[in-house]
């Protein structure tokens, strides 16, 4: 869903406009997400981001899907030497030894996570208390890049072994999977997802 009268361009958030970006926005940033594979998907963007820009994460997803066995943590978490190795060959993902060693040990992390509390649902959602936070922001810039709630997860996860999980990048990642409303109050999403 693109547009509410025919003909007419919606209002968006500023940060979406390019065709990836509007159709990611449109389509998913801020749809609470339940489902423990897409949160380890956008666990993992969220964190190959780091320095990056959202844009570039978005244009290299089809190729992470590709590259990570379509973001399976059973799969991930057993990655050796040769399959890292070849990780930093590919040119589609971001080729960051950091991040991509992150990438296994987070997904170790998630499924300890997992079998723990039964879902990494269950888990990450008790950050905001199982349900979205709205929030009522008029502008871009009014839009934070932490909360107490994004500190709290990050210090929980990185206890958990978790790796570029910080504030801010926990934040983002709530953003992204709904677990925060930060759609403008003028966008046409804001409503649709309060």
């Amino acid at each position: 869903m693109t547009s509410l009268v025919k003909g007419v361009e919606p209002v968006r958030c500023a940060w979406a406009s390019g065709e990836l970006s509007v159709r990611y926005h449109d389509e998913e940033w801020g749809v609470p997400v339940h489902d423990d594979r897409t949160l380890f998907e956008f666990l993992i963007l969220e964190g190959a981001q780091a320095g990056l820009s959202w844009n570039t994460i978005l244009n290299k997803r089809e190729n992470y899907r590709l590259a990570l066995d379509g973001f399976d943590p059973k799969r991930v978490e057993r990655y050796d030497r040769r399959k890292i190795e070849r990780l930093l060959r590919d040119p589609g993902i971001v080729r960051n030894k950091l991040k991509i060693a992150s990438t296994i040990a987070n997904a170790q992390a998630f499924l300890r996570v997992q079998k723990e509390s039964g879902s990494f649902d269950r888990y990450i959602w008790q950050f905001v208390g199982g349900k979205p936070r709205v929030n009522s922001p008029k502008s871009m810039k009014q839009v934070l890049a932490r909360t107490p709630e994004s500190d709290a997860m990050s210090k929980d996860l990185k206890k958990r072994g978790f790796n570029f999980v910080g504030s801010t990048i926990c934040y983002a990642f709530m953003q992204a999977v709904g677990m925060v409303n930060d759609h403008v109050v003028g966008c046409f999403r804001y409503k649709l997802l309060a």
